[in-house]
């Protein structure tokens, strides 16, 4: 198996290659994206929480709203929606999802400490702002994403990526340290 990472969008599409189980976009977030990232995380510790949603119908966007309706007034809330709403809509597309999940949280511990594979056939994630998650390559040696990265993990149940899932798992935080991320799940 092995992972790749690339600057374009069309990255992503490597991870329908069978010998695929990561694939990267790595780009950058965009100032008001940013800014509004670090004073959520800045206002709202731990906070959290999460949507079960139908995919939506062509030429429609998928609704995250709910998710950020206590940090409208923070500067860049349009900017960040927009771009959340713009992920989730592409997961969708390309991967013909038709019911996703979706986790937005504010973390100041490592969530999933332990060295895991998920249970789903794939799971975007992508840091907003603090330490991106971690994962094992293929040559044994720890890599990690940025922020801003949006990474295709294959799971345990990708058709024919059973046992091979991507080992990964969340950054260990010090001090005040705190992350934004969101998380994309293919239920159906």
């Amino acid at each position: 198996m092995q992972q790749v990472a690339g600057g374009t969008l069309t990255t992503l599409t490597r991870i329908f290659e069978d010998d695929v189980n990561l694939a990267a976009w790595q780009r950058d977030l965009s100032e008001p994206v940013t800014g509004f990232a670090q004073a959520l995380v800045a206002g709202s510790p731990g906070w959290g929480d999460s949507l079960s949603l139908e995919a939506p119908a062509e030429g429609a966007s998928c609704d995250l709203s709910p998710l950020l309706r206590h940090a409208e007034h923070l500067p860049g809330h349009s900017a960040f929606l927009n771009d959340m709403q713009w992920i989730a809509d592409a997961f969708c597309c390309l991967l013909g999802v038709q019911r996703l999940g979706v986790r937005l949280r504010v973390l100041d511990k490592a969530m999933c400490p332990r060295w895991h594979v998920d249970h789903v056939p794939v799971r975007l994630i992508t840091t907003y702002t603090g330490s991106a998650t971690e994962w094992l390559g293929t040559d044994g040696l720890e890599h990690q994403l940025a922020a801003g990265d949006l990474a295709l993990l294959k799971g345990e149940k990708w058709i024919g990526n059973e046992g091979r899932g991507v080992q990964h798992r969340s950054p260990a935080l010090e001090g005040a340290q705190r992350r934004l991320i969101l998380t994309l799940d293919w239920l159906a």
